[in-house]
């Protein structure tokens, strides 16, 4: 059932208020499930997986590309399938330089941390993965891809910096900039809607490092609010490059089945092949949810959520400028061929009328104020993150020392696999 506006109905009874609560909290933990572990949890519902769309989407039984989900993984790589990458750069870095502070992030393969550097006194975000739930589940590939995106990642003020790279015997550490202006989501949840000068500020950012990423042949895959930072000062840092597809040319496709559900493509559903564009189609869902509070297709039915985005004209309400809704109806535009940003990719979305109060030199020169500063104390203030994160308890486990783990066979492939990740910048980087 597509989320309505009760008010639009009549009076907000507390029945129907307690109702309307349920759908953001159910939308609010589906929006954190990857999409692996949300296909499997809808693969198990009977009732969804009747729709024929939905019949559709879950037969992908000859992927295209060897990152592709499976439903059933493999066992982990034997020693002739293992990643080499080259040799490591930083191999004296380990888990008890830092004191780790907090959790500040979750996902599929482990935790994001705010630790301080014990010599620097540097605060970082610390991104701790396990190597054993990365293999059983195939994922190794998106693994180092996330980590080649980051090394490209130092010319551009929105997108997180890697700093460096290590790793022990069972995990994998990226040292990142640390971000604590909370997540797009965060505010989003908090304030509903942004007004129009306040998205198109965000939207510019977000298109300003799209194109960036474009302009390396990098497609990102997987714009999502929760994946959008925002720095101190209020400027938009763009994260989670897991999903990011390298060495896709301007007139490239590729046809993984990836994402966040709520934001894919028509193409992605279709299971076509698809290009750059899909990112433009996820910027104009974000920029659509920032002007009103939902994704543009969103149904707590996740069989007519896919139907709409298939199939449903896209319906904007009269409370935005004209220019805004031009921009959306070219971003949302099902086709991809007629979408904007089909031609001439990131210069069209700029040179766009809802963009010409932007200064581009300006914007990209952080020399605009944002329109929210998140008002943050210094790196302990923690109050943009979710407490259900902040609150856990930090795992011992996260800064062992590689010697005091007993090496079992599991332990040594898991270690084998990801030869070359460690990753120190060149010293004239410092310079």
């Amino acid at each position: 059932m597509t989320v309505k506006t009760e008010a639009a109905r009549g009076t907000l009874t507390y029945s129907r208020m307690r109702g309307m609560v349920a759908i953001l909290i159910a939308f609010m933990k589906q929006r954190r499930m990857g999409l692996n572990d949300f296909i499997q949890k809808i693969a198990n519902n009977s009732y969804a997986c009747k729709h024929p769309e939905v019949q559709s989407i879950l037969k992908i039984s000859q992927p295209q590309e060897p990152e592709l989900m499976n439903a059933n993984p493999s066992p982990p790589p034997s020693p002739s399938q293992q990643i080499n990458l080259g040799p490591s750069s930083n191999p004296h870095a380990k888990p008890s330089d830092f004191h780790f502070l907090k959790v500040i992030g979750k996902g599929s393969f482990g935790k994001v941390l705010l630790a301080r550097h014990k010599a620097e006194e540097a605060f970082y975000a610390v991104k701790v993965l396990q190597k054993k739930a990365i293999l059983k589940k195939k994922e190794e590939k998106h693994i180092m891809s996330e980590r080649n995106v980051l090394l490209k990642n130092v010319k551009h003020p929105f997108l997180v910096g890697l700093h460096f790279s290590f790793q022990t015997a069972d995990k994998l550490y990226f040292v990142l900039d640390y971000i604590n202006g909370g997540e797009l989501f965060y505010h989003l949840q908090r304030e509903r809607c942004f007004l129009e000068p306040r998205a198109r500020f965000y939207a510019a950012e977000i298109a300003s490092a799209l194109g960036y990423l474009h302009s390396l042949n990098i497609v990102y895959r997987d714009l999502k609010p929760e994946n959008i930072l925002l720095d101190s000062q209020g400027h938009i840092v763009l994260t989670d490059f897991g999903l990011c597809k390298e060495n896709i040319e301007h007139n490239g496709t590729t046809s993984t089945f990836c994402g966040t559900p709520e934001y894919l493509a028509p193409e992605v559903l279709h299971k076509q092949p698809y290009d750059r564009t899909v990112d433009w189609w996820c910027l104009g869902a974000v920029l659509y949810e920032m002007l009103y509070g939902l994704p543009p297709f969103y149904s707590r039915n996740t069989a007519e959520m896919y139907d709409n985005i298939l199939n449903k004209p896209l319906q904007l309400k009269p409370n935005i400028t004209n220019s805004a809704r031009h921009l959306l109806e070219g971003l949302l535009q099902k086709e991809r061929t007629k979408r904007l940003g089909a031609k001439d990719d990131f210069m069209e979305i700029k040179n766009h009328v809802f963009f010409s109060l932007i200064n581009w030199d300006d914007l990209i020169n952080k020399k605009i104020t944002p329109p929210f500063n998140p008002n943050v104390s210094g790196p302990s203030d923690l109050r943009h993150f979710d407490p259900e994160f902040t609150e856990e308890p930090v795992p011992n486990s996260i800064g062992r020392s590689p010697d005091s783990i007993l090496l079992t066979a599991s332990v040594k492939e898991a270690a084998e696999a990801f030869l070359g990740f460690s990753y120190a910048p060149p010293m004239d980087s410092f310079l």
